[in-house]
C-alpha cells in the first residue's frame, strides 16, 4: 500500500530540502535524528541511472531510519525519467520526487530542472508518463516560474493535481532570480489558496520562528528547510516544539554528539576515502560555526589540517568552547546561496 504523504505532512510539516552535495545518506540520517519530517535525496540524474553510473547509484542510498524518504530525479525525457522511477521503486524508496527547480546552467541547458517550466505540455507529459510507471507516490519541486514574466506555478500545481501527484514543493524564486533577493512567500500563499493538492513552501527559512510563521500565515501544508539547518541543525525540533506547544523548546546543542554521529554515518558508507570524510566534516563544521565567536578564524584554519584526526580534534575543541553561547543572527548575510535541490 502506497504511503499517504499528506498524512505524513500533518504529522511533521518540517521537511528537509534536497541540496546537491549536502543531503547525502549520512546527513539525512542525522537530520532525521534531529527531528525533521520527510527527507529527499539530492538530485539524481535519470540518465545516470540508465547508464548504471556507480556515482549516481551511490547518491540514491538511504537507511531504513530515514523513512519516509524520496529520491529526487532530474532529466528531460519522460520515458527515461519513468524508467528511473521504476528503479527508485524497486530500491524500496517511499516516493519519487521530480526536480523542476534546479537553476544551474549545466542542468537547464539540456531542458531539465527549471527549464521544463517553460513548457507546460512537457510538464504534463513527464507527470503522466512517470506517474503511470510506478505505484509509489510522485511529487515535484519547482520554482515560481522561469522568470518574472512567466510565473506559472499555479498552472503547474493544477497539472500536478490532474495527473495524481501527491504534493508540489515551491521555492519562492524564479529560475532567473537564482538565489538573489527574497523568496516570495505571498506568491506561494496565492498558489496554495487555489491548490487541490498539498503545497510545500521553500525559501529563506533560517529560524524556527520563521518556519512556523510561514506555515501559519501562508496556509501551506509544510515548509522545506535547507540552508537553515546548516546554521542550526536543531531547527527542526525547535520548529516542531513552537508549532505544537507555542514556544521554542530549549535544546542542548550537543555538538560532540552531532559530529560523532556525522562521522560515524559517513564512515559507514562503502568505499569512502578518509580524504572525502575529512572534507565533509570540514564543510559541516564551517557551516555550523556561523554566527559564533571566532567563526571566521576557525573556518580559515580548519581547512589547513591535513589529517582526519587533526580535523576532528580541532572541531571538538572549537565547538566545546562555544556550545553554551548564543548564535548571532546572520540572516542578512549571504550564506550558501546554492545547493540547487
Amino acid at each position: 500500500m502506497a504511503l499517504d504523504l499528506a498524512a505524513e505532512l500533518k504529522k511533521n510539516p518540517f521537511v528537509l530540502a534536497p541540496m546537491a552535495g549536502i543531503t547525502d545518506c549520512a546527513f539525512r540520517t542525522v537530520m532525521r535524528d534531529l527531528g525533521c519530517g520527510a527527507v529527499i535525496t539530492e538530485l539524481v540524474s535519470a540518465h545516470g541511472i540508465e547508464y548504471k553510473s556507480r556515482k549516481t547509484l551511490d547518491l540514491m542510498r538511504f537507511d531504513e531510519g530515514q523513512r519516509p524518504v524520496g529520491i529526487q530525479l532530474f532529466g528531460e525525457t519522460p520515458e527515461i525519467l519513468a524508467e528511473a522511477a521504476r528503479v527508485v521503486e524497486d530500491m524500496g524508496a517511499d516516493f519519487v520526487d521530480l526536480n523542476f527547480g534546479c537553476p544551474v546552467p549545466k542542468v537547464v541547458k539540456k531542458g531539465a530542472g527549471s527549464a521544463i517550466l517553460k513548457d507546460l505540455k512537457a510538464v504534463e507529459a513527464v507527470f503522466r508518463t512517470v506517474k503511470a510507471a510506478v505505484a509509489i507516490p510522485l511529487t515535484v519541486k519547482i520554482r515560481t516560474g522561469w522568470d518574472e514574466s512567466s510565473r506559472n506555478a499555479s498552472e503547474v500545481v493544477h497539472i500536478a493535481a490532474e495527473e495524481g501527484l501527491s504534493w508540489v514543493a515551491i521555492h519562492g524564486r524564479t529560475r532567473s532570480a537564482g538565489y538573489s533577493g527574497e523568496a516570495d512567500w505571498d506568491f506561494i500563499a496565492g498558489v496554495k489558496a487555489k491548490a487541490r493538492i498539498p503545497v510545500i513552501g521553500n525559501g529563506d527559512i533560517l529560524t524556527p520562528e520563521t518556519a512556523v510563521r510561514r506555515l501559519r500565515e501562508t496556509g501551506v501544508d509544510a515548509v522545506m528547510i535547507g540552508r537553515g539547518c546548516l546554521k542550526n541543525p536543531w531547527i527542526f525540533s525547535q520548529a516542531a516544539g513552537l508549532w505544537r506547544q507555542g514556544e521554542v523548546p530549549s535544546v542542548r546543542k550537543d555538538f560532540a554528539w552531532l559530529f560523532e554521529r556525522l562521522h560515524d554515518s559517513m564512515a559507514r558508507q562503502d568505499g569512502i576515502e578518509e580524504r572525502v570524510l575529512m572534507l565533509q566534516l570540514k564543510k559541516f563544521a564551517s557551516w555550523y560555526s556561523t554566527g559564533y565567536p571566532g567563526a571566521s578564524q576557525f573556518r580559515r584554519t580548519i581547512f589547513q589540517h591535513e589529517t582526519l584526526a587533526a580535523t576532528r580534534t580541532a572541531v571538538a575543541s572549537y565547538f566545546d568552547g562555544i556550545a553554551a553561547l548564543i548564535q548571532a543572527d546572520t540572516s542578512q548575510e549571504a550564506f550558501l546561496m546554492g545547493g540547487h535541490g
